[in-house]
């Protein structure tokens, strides 16, 4: 079992597209059942408002230090690599809110036993803004998805209702910060880590060497002892 760790965020164009990347890799390797994938939550910006105070544009401009003209043609790039991976990717039109609450509901998607729920809750919570350009903080549109995806709406509201996994959400922060992780996504593969969206056959590599390194672990075996005995290799 091949396991990867990354932090991510549904605001981030970057993760939504690193996230695509890193599924192509393991597919193309033949390893996509192979593979366990844990997602830990990271908010770009956890002071943000529960709805869109501004557009993307006007924003993106303001963060960077950019003429509109300037930002607009950036965010139009990312849109492009987001389109380049068969994504329905609106970058610019998208509505930046908190995602504290996406964040939560992935926990609870995470909690149960099927993975798959995770799963599509994760691509459903990227696909509602990148796509539906909706807002993450949306409780309404949060019930929805989870309903989709095969969650119990009382459950869900239950959850959102309340402080649930506010804890896990930070706690996954912390450890962010604990591994000198500040942006995202940032992906731990085997020993590797990873800042950024790397290309699919980059991704590939790591991957790799990963498993070549595993397996050399696995097959380098010395001398040990255990409570009853020795074993001289």
């Amino acid at each position: 079992m091949l396991n990867i760790t990354y932090w991510s965020d549904y605001a981030c164009p970057f993760c939504y597209i690193g996230e695509e990347r890193l599924k192509k890799a393991l597919e193309e390797l033949g390893l996509t059942r192979e593979a366990h994938l844990t997602m830990k939550a990271f908010e770009l910006d956890p002071t943000a408002g529960l709805h869109a105070q501004t557009d993307t544009l006007t924003r993106f401009a303001r963060k960077y230090g950019l003429s509109k003209e300037e930002a607009s043609s950036r965010i139009e790039a990312i849109s492009r690599m987001g389109r380049a991976e068969g994504l329905d990717f609106k970058y610019a039109t998208t509505r930046f809110t908190n995602t504290m609450d996406a964040h939560r509901l992935t926990k609870l998607a995470m909690s149960k036993d099927d993975p798959s729920i995770a799963e599509r809750v994760t691509e459903s919570l990227f696909k509602l803004y990148f796509t539906e350009n909706k807002e993450l903080a949306d409780r309404t549109l949060l019930l929805k998805i989870a309903k989709e995806c095969g969650l119990d709406p009382t459950e869900v509201r239950e959850t959102l209702d309340s402080d649930k996994y506010r804890r896990d959400v930070l706690a996954d922060e912390q450890e962010a910060a604990l591994n000198n992780v500040h942006a995202v996504p940032f992906f731990i593969v085997g020993r590797y880590g990873i800042p950024g969206a790397l290309s699919v056959e980059d991704m590939k590599k790591v991957i790799e060497k990963a498993l070549e390194q595993a397996s050399q672990r696995q097959t380098a075996k010395g001398m040990t002892c255990g409570p009853d005995s020795c074993a001289l290799g």
